[in-house]
Formats: C-alpha cells, structure tokens, sequence
C-alpha cells in the first residue's frame, strides 16, 4: 500500500509517494527538503506528519558511520604528524615544475573536507579555494575535519551512504596527506616512519593534538 504527501510550496505542488513499512527514498528526501527549505519552519515542523519528519538513525543500522569517523580519526591523526613542524618555506616546495605546491595541496584536501560536509546533508557543489598562508590552511584542515566529523556523530543519517563519504573526499585526502610526507622528504625535513598500528587512535579526536607514537622508526 502506498500513501502520499501533497506540498504545495507557491503556484507548485509536488506529490511524494512513499510506502507505508519503508517511508521515504533517498532522492524523495532531497526533493521534499528542497522544497521545505521555501517554507517558514514553523509552517512544514507543525504541519508534517510524525513519519514525514527526519529519521534519527540507530548506529547498529548503520554500521559504516563508526568505520567511517575512526578514518577520519586516523586521517587527523596522520595529517597532524605531517603538518606540525614544516620548515620554513615548506608551503612553497613542488616536486616538479608543473605539480602542486605544498599549499595548493593542503588547499584542496581542505576544500575536500568541506565538499564532504555539505555532501553529507544532499549538496554536491563543488567549490575550488586560492591558498591562504601555511597557518591558515593548517587551521581550515582541523576545522574542516572537525565539522564533518560533527556532522557523522549526530543521530541523522547523512545523504551520502559511509562508503561513497570514504571512498570520495577522504581517500582522496589520504593521497594527498601522503603526497606532503613525500614533499617533506625530498626537502629534508621527513616524518619519522612509524607504526600505525599501534597509535592511539580515538573516533572524535581530530585536531592537531593527538596522542604520543607508540612506536616509530629510525
């Protein structure tokens, strides 16, 4: 059986159908809170049913948000080590002529970050930075990573399923925190090899402090 909901926003109307046991699909969802988002809240938050409003998610239903916070621990807790005690000049370094500097790398891995935010709640604008100082990008990474990280630990199931958030902007944030180590290397200043394996890492801990290595390499 089949049910709907008629919303009449303007001289529009859109009908959304959803099943009775299932509620809403994903792209149902998009649709109507783009077309809430012209309403007055207090018209749609007293007007909509109980099973029209947003579902709180039951972290046991989706398994993939813890997986996906403790890699986004373990990209702060990576990301810290590479970025803390770069030399002077650092944020100028290239490999080539023709690749990233050092800041235009962190710039994009920050503007990653942020796309991964707005991906999490339906929007997939992608919106390109210019470098700011060293310091600043620094401080937008943690920020950044600290917002999305927010955004995964409320009770609201994200746009985006916890495979395409990881697959996506946080892989692609890997490759690039490995490409500063490898910049880091080739001017002299490299990171001390070390066990990840045994490194604290902690869901929610995605700032520049973190804890002490383990075990790192000569």
């Amino acid at each position: 059986m089949k049910r709907s909901l008629r919303l009449v926003v303007g001289p529009e109307a859109k009908r959304f159908d959803f099943s009775a046991g299932r509620g809403f699909s994903l792209g149902m969802w998009r649709d109507l809170n783009f077309s809430l988002k012209s309403l007055p809240k207090r018209v749609w938050r007293s007007s909509l049913p109980d099973r029209c409003r947003m579902q709180r998610m039951d972290p046991l239903e989706n398994p993939g948000i813890p997986m996906l916070r403790h890699a986004v621990a373990t990209l702060a807790y990576r990301a810290a080590k590479t970025l803390r005690g770069t030399p002077p000049g650092f944020e100028h370094f290239r490999a080539a002529p023709t690749t990233r500097s050092a800041a235009q790398i962190l710039a994009h891995i920050g503007d990653l970050l942020e796309w991964a935010r707005r991906a999490a709640d339906g929007e997939t604008d992608w919106h390109e930075s210019r470098p700011d100082s060293w310091e600043k990008e620094v401080a937008r990474f943690f920020a950044a990573l600290k917002a999305f990280d927010d955004r995964l630990a409320t009770q609201v199931a994200p746009a985006s399923s916890p495979q395409r958030l990881f697959q996506g902007p946080i892989a692609d944030a890997f490759t690039h925190i490995g490409q500063l180590a490898t910049l880091r290397r080739m001017i002299g200043s490299g990171v001390r090899p070390e066990n990840y394996f045994r490194a604290q890492i902690i869901a929610g801990r995605v700032g520049m402090e973190q804890a002490p290595p383990v075990q790192e390499f000569d």
